[in-house]
Protein backbone atom coordinates (compact mmCIF):
# COMPACT_ATOMS: atom_id res chain seq x y z
CA UNK A 1 0.00 0.00 0.00
CA UNK A 2 2.97 2.21 -0.17
CA UNK A 3 0.60 4.12 -2.94
CA UNK A 4 -1.85 5.36 -0.20
CA UNK A 5 -1.69 8.51 0.72
CA UNK A 6 -4.08 9.36 3.57
CA UNK A 7 -4.96 12.86 4.61
CA UNK A 8 -5.62 13.17 8.62
CA UNK A 9 -7.19 16.25 9.46
CA UNK A 10 -7.64 16.50 13.27
CA UNK A 11 -6.74 19.71 15.29
CA UNK A 12 -4.94 17.53 18.24
CA UNK A 13 -1.69 16.53 17.37
CA UNK A 14 -1.84 13.73 19.75
CA UNK A 15 -5.02 12.50 17.56
CA UNK A 16 -2.73 13.00 14.22
CA UNK A 17 0.41 11.26 15.93
CA UNK A 18 -1.61 8.19 17.00
CA UNK A 19 -3.46 7.81 14.02
CA UNK A 20 -0.26 8.32 11.97
CA UNK A 21 1.57 6.00 13.62
CA UNK A 22 -0.97 2.91 13.34
CA UNK A 23 -1.21 3.68 9.65
CA UNK A 24 2.70 3.87 8.42
CA UNK A 25 2.44 0.77 9.90
CA UNK A 26 0.57 -0.80 6.72
CA UNK A 27 2.81 1.49 4.99
CA UNK A 28 0.59 4.56 4.09
CA UNK A 29 1.86 7.70 2.98
CA UNK A 30 0.50 10.74 5.69
CA UNK A 31 -0.26 13.69 5.27
CA UNK A 32 -1.46 16.08 8.12
CA UNK A 33 -3.50 18.82 8.51
CA UNK A 34 -4.46 20.94 11.96
CA UNK A 35 -7.77 23.05 10.92
CA UNK A 36 -9.83 23.11 8.18
CA UNK A 37 -8.59 25.31 6.12
CA UNK A 38 -5.43 23.53 5.88
CA UNK A 39 -7.01 20.64 5.13
CA UNK A 40 -8.78 22.66 1.86
CA UNK A 41 -5.31 23.98 1.09
CA UNK A 42 -3.55 20.35 1.41
CA UNK A 43 -6.19 18.95 -0.72
CA UNK A 44 -6.10 21.37 -3.53
CA UNK A 45 -2.46 20.86 -3.61
CA UNK A 46 -2.40 17.02 -3.47
CA UNK A 47 -5.81 15.39 -4.95
CA UNK A 48 -4.23 13.77 -7.39
CA UNK A 49 -2.56 10.89 -4.95
CA UNK A 50 -4.98 11.51 -1.69
CA UNK A 51 -6.82 8.06 -1.83
CA UNK A 52 -8.70 8.60 1.70
CA UNK A 53 -9.43 11.25 4.23
CA UNK A 54 -9.78 11.08 7.68
CA UNK A 55 -11.65 14.69 9.00
CA UNK A 56 -12.54 15.29 12.40
CA UNK A 57 -16.03 17.80 12.67
CA UNK A 58 -15.16 19.81 15.29
CA UNK A 59 -11.96 22.19 14.52
CA UNK A 60 -10.81 25.76 14.13
CA UNK A 61 -11.05 27.74 10.97
CA UNK A 62 -13.42 25.79 9.45
CA UNK A 63 -15.10 22.83 11.07
CA UNK A 64 -15.32 19.24 9.25
CA UNK A 65 -18.70 19.79 7.60
CA UNK A 66 -17.68 22.84 5.68
CA UNK A 67 -14.51 20.84 4.57
CA UNK A 68 -16.67 18.04 3.56
CA UNK A 69 -18.97 20.16 1.39
CA UNK A 70 -16.08 21.84 -0.29
CA UNK A 71 -14.56 18.65 -1.23
CA UNK A 72 -17.53 17.37 -2.20
CA UNK A 73 -18.04 19.79 -4.87
CA UNK A 74 -15.35 18.50 -6.46
CA UNK A 75 -14.05 15.00 -5.48
CA UNK A 76 -15.44 11.69 -4.50
CA UNK A 77 -12.66 10.41 -2.32
CA UNK A 78 -13.80 8.46 0.26
CA UNK A 79 -14.31 10.72 3.60
CA UNK A 80 -14.34 8.62 7.15
CA UNK A 81 -15.81 11.64 9.82
CA UNK A 82 -13.87 11.34 13.04
CA UNK A 83 -16.28 12.71 15.99
CA UNK A 84 -16.99 12.99 19.83
CA UNK A 85 -20.28 13.48 19.18
CA UNK A 86 -22.63 9.85 18.51
CA UNK A 87 -25.80 11.57 18.04
CA UNK A 88 -27.57 9.56 15.13
CA UNK A 89 -28.97 12.61 13.89
CA UNK A 90 -25.51 13.76 13.66
CA UNK A 91 -24.56 10.64 11.69
CA UNK A 92 -27.84 11.07 9.16
CA UNK A 93 -26.57 14.78 8.63
CA UNK A 94 -22.76 13.50 7.68
CA UNK A 95 -24.24 10.47 5.61
CA UNK A 96 -26.67 12.93 3.56
CA UNK A 97 -23.47 15.44 2.71
CA UNK A 98 -21.95 12.68 1.09
CA UNK A 99 -19.48 10.66 4.28
CA UNK A 100 -18.17 7.13 3.48
CA UNK A 101 -17.62 5.60 7.36
CA UNK A 102 -18.27 7.51 10.80
CA UNK A 103 -16.24 6.97 13.75
CA UNK A 104 -16.94 8.33 17.05
CA UNK A 105 -14.05 9.37 19.69
CA UNK A 106 -12.40 7.48 21.28
CA UNK A 107 -11.99 4.47 19.53
CA UNK A 108 -9.46 1.78 18.83
CA UNK A 109 -6.77 2.72 16.62
CA UNK A 110 -6.86 -0.57 15.15
CA UNK A 111 -10.71 -0.40 14.00
CA UNK A 112 -9.96 2.56 12.48
CA UNK A 113 -7.65 0.79 10.67
CA UNK A 114 -9.23 -1.95 9.51
CA UNK A 115 -11.78 0.48 8.47
CA UNK A 116 -9.84 2.68 6.36
CA UNK A 117 -8.38 -0.91 4.70
CA UNK A 118 -11.81 -2.14 4.03
CA UNK A 119 -12.66 1.60 2.09
CA UNK A 120 -9.25 0.99 0.41
CA UNK A 121 -10.10 -2.22 -0.49
CA UNK A 122 -13.50 -1.33 -1.89
CA UNK A 123 -12.42 1.51 -3.59
CA UNK A 124 -8.92 0.44 -5.38
CA UNK A 125 -8.57 -3.12 -5.47
CA UNK A 126 -11.19 -3.93 -7.13
CA UNK A 127 -10.79 -7.24 -9.52
CA UNK A 128 -13.97 -7.19 -10.89
CA UNK A 129 -14.28 -6.06 -14.98
CA UNK A 130 -17.70 -6.39 -16.28
CA UNK A 131 -20.50 -4.17 -17.04
CA UNK A 132 -24.17 -5.27 -16.44
CA UNK A 133 -27.41 -3.70 -17.60
CA UNK A 134 -30.36 -3.59 -15.93
CA UNK A 135 -33.38 -2.21 -17.44
CA UNK A 136 -31.09 0.56 -18.20
CA UNK A 137 -29.39 0.85 -15.41
CA UNK A 138 -25.23 0.12 -16.78
CA UNK A 139 -23.20 -0.58 -13.83
CA UNK A 140 -19.39 -0.65 -14.58
CA UNK A 141 -17.64 -2.86 -11.71
CA UNK A 142 -14.42 -1.91 -12.85
CA UNK A 143 -14.65 1.66 -13.50
CA UNK A 144 -17.03 1.87 -10.73
CA UNK A 145 -19.53 3.86 -12.84
CA UNK A 146 -23.47 3.91 -13.38
CA UNK A 147 -25.02 5.30 -15.99
CA UNK A 148 -28.36 5.94 -17.13
CA UNK A 149 -30.20 5.68 -20.38
CA UNK A 150 -26.23 6.31 -21.49
CA UNK A 151 -25.82 9.07 -19.44
CA UNK A 152 -23.57 8.66 -16.16
CA UNK A 153 -24.54 9.61 -12.88
CA UNK A 154 -22.67 11.14 -10.05
CA UNK A 155 -23.00 8.63 -6.91
CA UNK A 156 -21.13 8.40 -3.58
CA UNK A 157 -19.04 5.40 -2.52
CA UNK A 158 -21.38 4.70 0.15
CA UNK A 159 -24.78 5.19 -2.64
CA UNK A 160 -22.54 3.01 -5.09
CA UNK A 161 -22.20 0.25 -2.80
CA UNK A 162 -25.97 0.42 -1.94
CA UNK A 163 -26.83 0.19 -5.69
CA UNK A 164 -24.80 -2.86 -6.50
CA UNK A 165 -26.02 -4.69 -4.00
CA UNK A 166 -29.40 -4.09 -4.59
CA UNK A 167 -28.71 -4.75 -7.60
CA UNK A 168 -26.11 -7.91 -7.22
CA UNK A 169 -29.70 -9.20 -5.07
CA UNK A 170 -32.00 -8.30 -7.82
CA UNK A 171 -35.80 -9.45 -7.09
CA UNK A 172 -34.97 -10.74 -3.39
CA UNK A 173 -36.04 -8.38 -0.48
CA UNK A 174 -33.43 -7.45 1.36
CA UNK A 175 -34.08 -6.15 5.40
CA UNK A 176 -32.16 -2.88 6.54
CA UNK A 177 -30.11 -5.37 9.15
CA UNK A 178 -29.32 -7.27 6.24
CA UNK A 179 -28.29 -4.29 4.20
CA UNK A 180 -26.31 -2.49 7.30
CA UNK A 181 -24.16 -5.68 7.72
CA UNK A 182 -23.53 -6.10 4.01
CA UNK A 183 -23.14 -2.32 3.00
CA UNK A 184 -21.58 -0.31 5.64
CA UNK A 185 -19.06 -3.68 6.23
CA UNK A 186 -19.70 -3.83 9.94
CA UNK A 187 -22.15 -3.57 12.95
CA UNK A 188 -23.97 -0.25 12.86
CA UNK A 189 -25.70 0.58 15.95
CA UNK A 190 -26.98 3.64 14.84
CA UNK A 191 -30.74 4.37 13.25
CA UNK A 192 -31.62 2.20 9.99
CA UNK A 193 -33.41 5.27 8.70
CA UNK A 194 -29.92 6.60 7.45
CA UNK A 195 -30.67 3.31 4.49
CA UNK A 196 -34.06 5.34 4.06
CA UNK A 197 -31.94 8.58 3.22
CA UNK A 198 -29.53 7.12 0.68
CA UNK A 199 -32.16 4.97 -0.83
CA UNK A 200 -33.93 8.41 -1.10
CA UNK A 201 -30.78 10.25 -2.48
CA UNK A 202 -30.53 7.07 -5.01
CA UNK A 203 -33.90 7.04 -6.52
CA UNK A 204 -33.93 10.68 -6.92
CA UNK A 205 -30.88 10.47 -9.19
CA UNK A 206 -31.64 7.39 -11.11
CA UNK A 207 -34.84 9.55 -12.13
CA UNK A 208 -37.55 7.25 -13.69
CA UNK A 209 -35.76 4.42 -13.33
CA UNK A 210 -35.65 5.00 -8.97
CA UNK A 211 -39.05 3.23 -8.99
CA UNK A 212 -36.66 0.20 -9.78
CA UNK A 213 -35.88 0.28 -5.79
CA UNK A 214 -39.20 -1.11 -3.99
CA UNK A 215 -40.18 -0.05 -0.77
CA UNK A 216 -41.30 -3.56 1.13
CA UNK A 217 -42.98 -2.63 4.25
CA UNK A 218 -41.71 -3.75 7.22
CA UNK A 219 -38.64 -5.16 6.14
CA UNK A 220 -36.87 -3.14 3.55
CA UNK A 221 -35.89 -2.99 -0.14
CA UNK A 222 -35.89 -5.19 -3.08
CA UNK A 223 -34.14 -3.79 -7.02
CA UNK A 224 -37.08 -5.25 -9.31
CA UNK A 225 -37.13 -4.02 -12.71
CA UNK A 226 -40.63 -5.66 -13.62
Amino acid sequence: MNDITVLVVDDESRMRKLIKDFLKQKNYNILEAEDGEKAIQIFAEAKDKIKLILLDVMMPKLDGWSVLRQIRQESKVPIIMLTARGEEQDELFGFELGVDEYISKPFSPKILVARVEAIIKRVYDNTENEKKDYGGIVIDTEGRTVKVDDKPIELSLREYELLKYLMDNENIALSRDKILNNVWNYDYYGDSRTIDSHIKKIRHKLGKKGKYIKTIRGIGYKFETK
